[in-house]
């Protein structure tokens, strides 16, 4: 015997954390910051085809105050690094990012001094986008994925505690060796035991 069983038809019950998350994910947009060859495939996903006005996303922002999302399309330099940390800090609170291709994401097939191993180390990855470069439809499901879990996210307090606390944990994250057991020094594969 609930409240919902009293109350006439017609009536809408619901939480504030679920109006709340239906809202945010929305009126999400984007800050695109396309780097390399990601960015054409980010580009199209604006098209007609795959048109991103049906989720509300058709306004890319070109200052990160306005916006909520960053999609990282492409490589990252050591020199561009700290201007995407900087536009990250920009972005009002709650902030979301995109990690697209796989360049971004590891640092791709450009395993050397000058390119960032992962924006992860830069700035907190919400979803990871695998491709050399990824679909637009691959895109379009991130963000499908990412509106899930913008919709189920906890609001007050604590939410902000528990992303201080991720944000602290993936920067002290240290990269994967060579070798397949994922620790630094451990052994690669055809490696005598």
């Amino acid at each position: 015997m609930g409240l919902e069983e009293k109350l006439p038809s017609g009536i809408l019950l619901t939480t504030v954390e679920k109006v709340a998350g239906y809202a945010r994910k929305s009126s999400v947009w984007p800050a695109t910051f396309g780097l390399a060859c990601c960015a054409m495939e980010l580009i199209s996903t604006g098209g007609p085809r795959h048109d991103l006005a049906r989720f509300g996303m058709e306004r890319a922002s070109n200052t990160p105050r306005q916006a909520d999302l960053m999609i990282v399309a492409g490589r990252v330099s050591q020199k561009m690094a700290p201007v995407l940390r900087q536009i990250y800090d920009q972005m009002a609170e709650p902030k979301w990012v995109i990690s697209m291709g796989v360049c971004a994401s590891s640092g791709g097939m450009f395993n050397n001094y000058a390119i960032v191993q992962g924006v992860d180390h830069v700035v907190p990855v919400d979803i990871y986008l695998p491709g050399c470069p990824p679909r637009p439809e691959m895109l379009l499901d991130a963000i499908l994925k990412l509106h899930d879990k913008i919709q189920n996210m906890k609001l007050g307090v604590n939410r902000e505690h528990e992303v201080e606390e991720l944000e602290q944990a993936r920067l002290r994250r240290l990269p994967l060796a060579a070798g397949l057991g994922g620790q630094p020094g451990s052994p690669g594969p055809g490696a005598a035991r």
